[in-house]
């Protein structure tokens, strides 16, 4: 009985999360109220506290969400004899998913237009975890394409981590600006194919 009382609440957790993600998507973070949130996940405004303290605690969750497909899915194989094609296969799996997961593009839609930086959400302007691992993997793929010499001379690992970094910070955030014919979304692979070749020997 117990359980089935924590799945349950699980579910319910997750729902409330979807039930934020349109609020915030059609009323923007700042307008949006945990009143909203309940009515939009047809629970009690209590059973939303009793999963979330506040509206922060609620986005972050939210946000945390939309980490959970790229996990195992953007991956950097270290040991493989083309460590840049590796690269740009990683980079290519963030735009498939994006295309993929309507939830998880709208996340990002929220991330990028719909929230103002300020007051309790001003420390998500930094990095998260996440980022910082992605920009560590990076760095350590092209240390690896140094190695083995496909780099053009004069260029450091970390230097174009944090490049490829902001390249496609940029690049998510105009796609997801982008009409379906524009072509930071219909060229984004071609885009990305072309910032690898840039680096190549």
């Amino acid at each position: 009985m117990v359980r089935k009382t924590k799945e349950e609440a699980e579910v319910t957790r997750r729902h409330i999360i979807d039930a934020a993600r349109q609020v915030f998507r059609d009323c923007g973070v700042r307008s949006s109220t945990l009143e909203k949130v309940a009515a939009a996940a047809g629970v009690t405004r209590g059973a939303v506290y009793w999963h979330f303290r506040n509206k922060t605690e609620l986005f972050f969750a939210m946000r945390e969400e939309a980490t959970l497909p790229f996990v195992d899915r953007v991956v950097f194989d270290l040991n493989a004899a083309d460590p840049l094609a590796g690269i740009e296969v990683a980079l290519r799996e963030i735009f498939v998913i994006l295309e993929d997961h309507a939830d998880v593009r709208e996340i990002f839609e929220i991330l990028s237009f719909k929230c103002e930086y300020v007051d309790e959400f001003k420390p998500m302007m930094g990095c998260s975890d996440g980022q910082m691992e992605f920009l560590q993997k990076l760095t350590e793929a092209y240390r690896q394409a140094g190695e083995l010499g496909a780099l053009r001379p004069g260029l450091s690992a970390s230097d174009l981590a944090h490049d490829t970094f902001l390249f496609i910070g940029g690049l998510i955030k105009h796609w997801l600006a982008a009409s379906p014919n524009q072509r930071f979304r219909s060229d984004a692979l071609s885009l990305i194919h072309n910032h690898i070749m840039l680096r190549r020997i």
